[in-house]
């Protein structure tokens, strides 16, 4: 008997923009740019950078901000524009030839500028619907280098509720330089996260322990297995902690495929 929704997708992307890339899964290496010893041992560092999916601006432009206005041109063009808002010139063929006539030319801007001071908001040229109960966590791409010219807004979309564009809001950070965007660094990354799991009632369920003496005697053995006792081991291996992790993961996935096909 099939499961209904058992395969259904978490995140669905459709692309609206013909230039737009298509989202990447976020990679544990982040392509290459984390020490090796880190993408080796630091199973941490790893995890949180493979955590989604990596969007893209679906163009390459430049932005330079004197602290009031913003001029924008795009990398095909030798002329600096007052940033408003910019669209690609094929983008409205293609999206009012496939939407209804009651929604032809309402497709958002790629960059616009915002009311307040240098804050732009830049478009991946993608929408987003996740599974009932999901929502994407919006924020900049984990453990990559960023430029110094802006910082990335953090938000989370309840995607499952809301159909849109996938953007985020970009704060502008240097004045009198041209910042750069580029079709081939993502300037965002996605993760799904379940509602349940950012709820007040939830978060606000947290303890404060004050004093060093009122860690149980269960916690300090916690702390001499995972801290002390692999460092005096004659034969400790390395990323211990790692290993562990990739280990209980796979036999999660294991146990999965084992009682779905039971």
């Amino acid at each position: 008997m099939k499961l209904v929704g058992i395969n259904e997708p978490l995140v669905k992307f459709h692309r609206i923009l013909p230039s737009a890339k298509p989202p990447r899964r976020s990679h544990r290496a982040v392509g290459g740019i984390i020490p090796a010893r880190a993408s080796q041992y630091c199973e941490p560092i790893c995890t949180a950078s493979a955590f989604g999916y990596h969007l893209f601006p679906p163009m390459d432009f430049s932005l330079i901000w004197d602290g009031t206005d913003i001029i924008w041109k795009p990398d095909s063009a030798d002329i600096w524009y007052n940033l408003n808002s910019v669209q690609l010139p094929d983008a409205y063929e293609a999206f009012n030839s496939a939407c209804p006539a009651a929604i032809e030319n309402h497709i958002p801007p790629v960059v616009a500028a915002c009311d307040e001071p240098g804050i732009i908001n830049l478009w991946s040229g993608l929408f987003a619907r996740t599974k009932k109960n999901w929502s994407l966590l919006v924020r900049p791409p984990a453990n990559l280098p960023r430029s110094s010219g802006y910082e990335s807004y953090e938000g989370i979309v309840e995607t499952d509720r809301w159909f849109g564009p996938l953007f985020t809001n970009i704060r502008l950070t240097k004045t009198d330089v041209p910042i750069e965007f580029r079709m081939d660094r993502p300037f965002v990354q996605v993760q799904p996260i379940f509602r349940d799991h950012y709820q007040e009632s939830l978060l606000d369920n947290y303890e404060f322990i004050d004093d060093v003496s009122k860690l149980a005697s269960s916690d300090w053995t916690d702390y001499e297995r995972t801290i002390i006792s692999p460092g005096l081991a004659d034969d400790r291996e390395p990323a211990n902690y790692a290993k562990n992790t990739r280990r209980r993961r796979r036999e999660g996935a294991c146990k999965k495929d084992a009682d779905f096909i039971a």
